[in-house]
């Protein structure tokens, strides 16, 4: 039963509503309040992405560590929900987002122990290894760390947001290589190797792709730890081949759309590998943009980020500007490294 108080200041009404909200997303029988309740929890979550992206920027100034964060889509949340018949909406704790970046491992691991000693309220809700997808990759290849924090304030005003999650992403250069590379896959193609979906094919190529880049660049093994290192890369090359995987990444057209300084920026992709970008001084402003294009264009591919410059932002989410090219380079590198293969997939190939 929904304590009165709680059913008063919980964003979108009480945990209970917002529930049965997104029941009734995944039943499709979602009325025009059941969006209102959910739109209201979701806009919430900014002011928990707000305290945690300050605290992180405060601990990573001066150093080479990339910070963003993002609302998570609309349509993903939704997609989320159909995909897992048990996820709750109120539970669910990548809502809230913040992605940190490192050089390698070391660096990865060294920041998230310090981190977490922190001295706040804010508290950690995992055990240490649970989602640590380094030490136990994904059967997709995806590899990295998240931490889930619940939000905790002592101020009136922020009474109304405690319990609020939030996801901390930790990832090396290599792993976010990887990482976007999916995503654009997502993207370009049917299918959707990040969650097991459509052509297999694509899903395996990833796997082996993410075993060649942990072996060749960060010394240890990830989802495919049986293969020796002649096999991994041609079993790659073999699948490559078959799909045009490098070559299709390679001929896409970077979007040389320009961002600028302005903090809130919108990234929404609309096909044919066009990429739109909007930029707001104020948050709760590029918020209620937000709300309307998905309102109003329901099937596209949008995001909010927030990050201090245009160059973390194309860092942190390359995935919206079809960049693949980091990824292109160390597969190719490391194929190389393990088994002297030179791998070449020239632009006059992919034209």
């Amino acid at each position: 039963m929904t304590n009165q108080n709680d059913a008063m200041a919980f964003p979108g009404g009480s945990k209970a509503r917002v529930t049965r909200a997104g029941a009734n997303v995944r039943a499709d029988t979602a009325s025009a309040e059941d969006f209102q309740v959910i739109e209201s929890w979701r806009a919430a979550h900014r002011a928990v992405l707000n305290t945690f992206q300050a605290i992180l920027r405060n601990r990573t100034r001066g150093t080479n560590i990339t910070v963003a964060q993002r609302h998570k889509r609309r349509n993903t949340i939704f997609d989320k929900l159909r995909r897992l018949p048990e996820m709750e909406l109120a539970r669910m704790d990548d809502i809230a987002g913040c992605r940190l970046i490192f050089e390698n491992n070391n660096d990865l691991y060294s920041f998230r122990q310090v981190f977490h000693k922190a001295r706040f309220n804010h508290k950690r809700r995992n055990d240490v290894d649970k989602y640590d997808y380094i030490k136990k990759p994904k059967t997709t290849g995806y590899r990295g760390i998240h931490d889930v924090y619940g939000y905790d304030v002592n101020s009136e005003t922020g009474k109304a947001y405690a319990g609020l999650l939030v996801e901390i992403q930790y990832r090396t250069r290599v792993q976010h290589a990887w990482a976007t590379a999916v995503e654009v896959i997502g993207f370009i193609t049917k299918s959707q190797p990040k969650y097991e979906e459509g052509d297999k094919r694509y899903l395996e190529a990833m796997s082996l792709a993410s075993e060649i880049l942990a072996r060749a660049f960060e010394d240890c093994k990830g989802p495919l730890p049986d293969f020796d290192n002649t096999a991994l890369v041609n079993k790659f090359l073999k699948l490559d081949k078959e799909l045009g995987l490098l070559k299709l990444l390679r001929g896409l057209n970077v979007a040389d759309s320009a961002v600028t300084s302005k903090r809130n920026v919108i990234l929404a992709f609309t096909g044919a590998n066009k990429l739109e970008i909007r930029e707001y001084r104020d948050a709760p402003e590029a918020l209620r943009a937000l709300f309307e294009m998905e309102k109003k264009q329901p099937g596209i591919d949008v995001v909010l980020v927030r990050a201090d410059s245009s160059e973390e932002v194309r860092e942190a989410f390359r995935n919206y500007f079809s960049d693949a090219r980091d990824f292109i380079r160390m597969v190719e590198e490391g194929c190389q490294r393990l088994s002297k293969v030179h791998v070449i997939t020239t632009k006059q190939e992919a034209a």
